[in-house]
């Protein structure tokens, strides 16, 4: 149960209803719970505070539809993010995204158990040390920093820094009010919370 009450959308004002509606024509009505009862993952805390909620959604949007990053990179970095926060409900999420992308098994195991991954791929290879060192310490070394300009360019860094910024919101606001899985996964980390 979260700590986090849902909140259908009768229950919502005006502006949590604009969230909503956008989180669902941008993201699918699959992130509607069952009965209409509220939103699944993060999104019910976008429109419990939607003054906030509403600018999280278009970045998150943004980023997810409309960024120039590789599908693989993308998922891989948010994967890092996730492993790292130990947050079960992104992990489930982006994992599943990952494995269908090519990301190989032993690459996510390793990232889900803390270790470092083995790379065949030089790409997801840079962009997995970037998503680490800004998990680990909010920087990236000056050698991490011209690998991943030369993989993705000025814009397409300044895109992975806050791709993995917006993961890290996600994963404190999963955590923080303790959203549950979807029915049927299992968790990754069974002690997350002790």
């Amino acid at each position: 149960m979260s700590r986090l009450p849902s909140l259908s959308y009768d229950q919502l004002d005006a502006d949590g209803q604009r969230v909503w509606d956008h989180i669902v024509d941008t993201r699918g009505d699959r992130v509607i719970l069952p009965g209409g009862e509220g939103l699944s993952g993060p999104f019910n805390a976008l429109v419990t505070a939607p003054h906030i909620g509403g600018h999280l959604s278009a970045l998150g949007a943004t980023l997810r539809f409309n960024g120039t990053l590789p599908d693989v990179l993308r998922e891989l970095a948010i994967c890092v993010v996730a492993g790292h926060w130990q947050a079960e409900f992104e992990w489930a999420a982006h994992s599943r995204l990952a494995r269908e992308l090519g990301v190989p098994d032993t690459v996510l195991d390793a990232i889900a158990q803390g270790g470092e991954p083995e790379f065949a791929d030089d790409a997801q290879r840079t962009v997995y040390t970037v998503a680490r060192q800004l998990v680990q310490t909010g920087r990236v070394t000056p050698e991490t920093d011209k690998a991943v300009r030369q993989l993705l360019g000025g814009s397409g860094t300044v895109e992975l820094v806050s791709l993995c910024g917006y993961y890290c919101a996600v994963a404190f606001s999963l955590n923080t009010f303790d959203v549950p899985l979807p029915p049927g996964v299992q968790p990754t980390w069974e002690d997350a919370d002790a």
